[in-house]
């Protein structure tokens, strides 16, 4: 992730808040975040700031179905999709 900026979503649990942020380095970002923030669920990588404050903003204006749908239809990590699997039991 030399070079380049990231998008990211965190939830603290199931249906709970989703904060979507930029950064350059999202190891020490996630890190950093305070609130019960914890979990990683999506990330979009972008060459330029600029791109991922556009790609921010833009997301930012989504209505929470559109960012869960693009959560669930992007995320192909077997991880979230077993976290998912049993949450809904």
């Amino acid at each position: 992730m030399t070079n380049s900026y990231c998008i990211y979503f965190l939830s603290n649990k199931k249906n709970g808040t989703l904060y979507i942020g930029v950064t350059n380095n999202l190891k020490r970002r996630l890190h950093e975040h305070k609130n019960n923030l914890h979990k990683l669920v999506h990330y979009e990588e972008t060459p330029s700031v600029k791109d991922a404050l556009c790609r921010e903003k833009q997301l930012k204006k989504w209505n929470r179905k559109w960012k869960i749908d693009l959560i669930i239809g992007i995320n192909m990590d077997p991880r979230f999709r077993e976290d998912d699997k049993q949450e809904r039991g």
